[in-house]
């Protein structure tokens, strides 16, 4: 056991020395660092151009949305941005982690694949129905 640690240290100690704020069980989960990544704490006053303009400084940012209330518009103070490659993400991970944003500290995550639930599973509502049982006549 010893040596199976010693030599997944020694093949995830030059990776994860790259990404400083990712766990080496983080880089072998997500097979790499994918390009979008999640803002959370995002001042309620920052614009979708504000927030674009923070994360281009690290490269070329495909999109960038601030997630918004449907009733009112208003901010729910978290977003997304897309970059082109994983490297630009990479480096505003690890830049703007913790950064200032229009006067609020923001946290920045790698975003979770987004889940399809299957839509032939039925869906429980309630009880299940009292099973009767065949008369033969």
């Amino acid at each position: 056991m010893a040596g199976f640690r010693r030599i997944c240290s020694s093949f995830l100690k030059p990776v994860s020395s790259m990404h400083r704020s990712l766990s080496p069980a983080q880089l072998i989960f997500h097979r790499g660092v994918k390009t979008r990544l999640f803002v959370k704490g995002i001042s309620f006053s920052t614009t979708e151009a504000t927030f674009k303009e923070a994360f281009r400084k690290y490269g070329e940012v495909v999109e960038a949305s601030i997630i918004r209330n449907k009733d009112n518009g208003r901010s729910k103070g978290y977003g997304y941005v897309a970059f082109a490659t994983s490297d630009d993400a990479v480096r505003a991970l690890d830049d703007m982690n913790g950064k200032l944003l229009d006067g609020r500290v923001v946290f920045v995550d790698l975003a979770r694949p987004i889940r399809h639930f299957d839509s032939d599973m039925p869906i429980a509502r309630g009880p299940p129905e009292p099973m009767v049982p065949a008369v033969d006549e």
